[in-house]
């Protein structure tokens, strides 16, 4: 369910250029102080210039990015949710449990094991159309980040909170996050639903074999995604955003995390599903979606917008006042400013006192 959306979301990457424009500015202004200040005197050359002003050029280059800002976010049409009705819908359930212990901080995929996921996750949930799409994460203990929902936009949004933070116990449990999965998707025995676990596979916390054998008789397909080297890396640690060594053990020694793909093709074997090992995600996602869309699919009721109202006229309209107010602002003052600043005596070169 969207209430509101960009009708062309690809067009706000523009705005990426207005903190370009804004460096620029800056750069340029700092230039031309530097100019004035190797001039002469910086007092000297105001008061030979008093029809100069300071804060107009910035003013109109404010108007300039409010203009373009209001002409990006018209051209994306924002558009507002008008009609809201049940449909019917047909697709599967999908729920995606995702390892997010801090060996998923590993650098062996760029940039690191969680990052190159998420990335992933977030293409396959563009794919998506009229299926259920649930995250579950897990470390030590499995908790649901987002419950079934055909809402791809919250999916995206409860996606890039993810981290290895947020989880209170660290381990790799993916027993409970099965188990868990199962739990969400109901009582019901429908074939259309999958869980897809992503992980580096270093189960040391329950049977998560036992656990897929036990989804299947949910009828409830398990497929694994292996993310990770088998040849190992160290774990890095960050402090304040900057790296600051590698994780170690009791003992001192650094910690090498391993990918553990017998594991995970056990899991999807027991599942009934597919093991893909993830040195590229995006691949092994689509093959592992491929294979979830021959799974046979379920009708059911959603209450969504089914109609949309465009609201690009009113940015496009604030753009043009803008862009207008920037054109009717002189750079230098007006001659009521100018009379007023020359009264004060500003505009009059100061000459020293004879003896």
């Amino acid at each position: 369910m969207e209430m509101f959306r960009f009708e062309h979301t690809y067009l706000l990457y523009l705005l990426a250029l207005v903190p370009l424009l804004w460096l620029l500015y800056l750069v340029a202004r700092n230039r031309r102080k530097k100019s004035v200040e190797a001039f002469g005197d910086h007092e000297l050359v105001k008061q030979l210039m008093p029809e100069v002003s300071k804060s107009r050029p910035r003013w109109k280059f404010v108007f300039v990015s409010l203009g373009i800002i209001s002409l990006v976010l018209g051209a994306a049409n924002p558009q507002v949710g008008s009609k809201y009705e049940e449909v019917k819908r047909e697709g599967f359930e999908l729920i995606i449990a995702l390892d997010i212990s801090n060996s998923m901080m590993a650098e062996d995929l760029q940039p690191n094991r969680l990052e190159r996921a998420k990335q992933s996750i977030s293409k396959l949930i563009d794919q998506l159309k009229s299926d259920k799409i649930g995250i579950i994460v897990f470390a030590g203990e499995a908790y649901v980040q987002l419950p079934l929902t055909t809402d791809y936009a919250a999916a995206k949004l409860f996606l890039s909170t993810v981290s290895t933070d947020i989880v209170p116990s660290q381990g790799t449990a993916v027993g409970s996050a099965i188990d868990l999965a199962i739990k969400s998707f109901g009582e019901k025995q429908d074939k259309n639903r999958a869980i897809i676990i992503i992980s580096d596979g270093e189960n040391h916390e329950d049977d998560a074999v036992q656990q897929a054998t036990t989804a299947t008789e949910s009828n409830i397909t398990v497929h694994t995604i292996g993310v990770g080297s088998p040849e190992g890396v160290p774990i890095p640690m960050y402090v304040n955003g900057k790296k600051s060594g590698f994780r170690k053990d009791n003992q001192g020694n650094t910690v090498v995390t391993k990918l553990d793909e017998t594991m995970l093709q056990q899991v999807a074997s027991a599942g009934k599903g597919v093991y893909i090992r993830g040195n590229n995600l995006s691949s092994g996602l689509k093959t592992l979606l491929d294979e979830i869309n021959k799974m046979e699919k379920k009708q059911f009721d959603s209450k969504m917008f089914t109609d949309y109202e465009d609201r690009f006229q009113y940015f496009l309209a604030a753009a043009v006042l803008f862009l207008l107010a920037e054109l009717l602002l002189p750079e230098r003052k007006s001659r009521w400013n100018l009379s007023l600043t020359l009264s004060k005596g500003e505009g009059t070169v100061k000459r020293p006192k004879k003896d």
